[in-house]
């Protein structure tokens, strides 16, 4: 159902977004905001701890990708919890290796350096070109 009904955002979708971040947020060239959540489950027979996360309950991951008006651009749900939850996802992949269409580098208003796009997430998540997070 995924190409269906969350179709791959091409570069002037995503310039979009980032436009409509900034008129929200106020925040230049931010395209998204990134998140996980553990959602419960009742553990399969036979599964030891697999699916047995830190809460003590037996979970899911849902980790996922939303623009300013939140809506959905990338979800991956499935995975059991620990710590290589976004290491590990395809969302990791397309960031590194640049499959998710970004727009290139651009300048922040009123500035005169190329800056990336970015998704922001918190402290969960590791600070890479195109991830923000806060400071430490």
């Amino acid at each position: 159902l995924s190409p269906i009904y969350l179709k791959k955002p091409n570069e002037q979708m995503w310039e979009q977004k980032a436009s409509t971040f900034l008129d929200i947020t106020n925040f230049p060239n931010c395209v998204g905001a990134i998140d996980g959540k553990h959602v419960i489950i009742q553990a399969p027979g036979n599964i030891g701890s697999l699916y047995f996360n830190y809460k003590g309950t037996y979970s899911v991951v849902l980790l996922a990708a939303c623009d300013a008006t939140y809506c959905y651009t990338f979800v991956d749900i499935g995975k059991q919890g620990g710590s290589t939850i976004f290491s590990e996802s395809q969302l990791d992949k397309l960031l590194s290796e640049g499959g998710l269409n970004l727009p290139r580098d651009r300048c922040l208003p009123q500035g005169n350096e190329a800056l990336p796009l970015v998704f922001v997430a918190d402290e969960d998540f590791p600070l890479k070109k195109n991830i923000m997070r806060p400071y430490p």
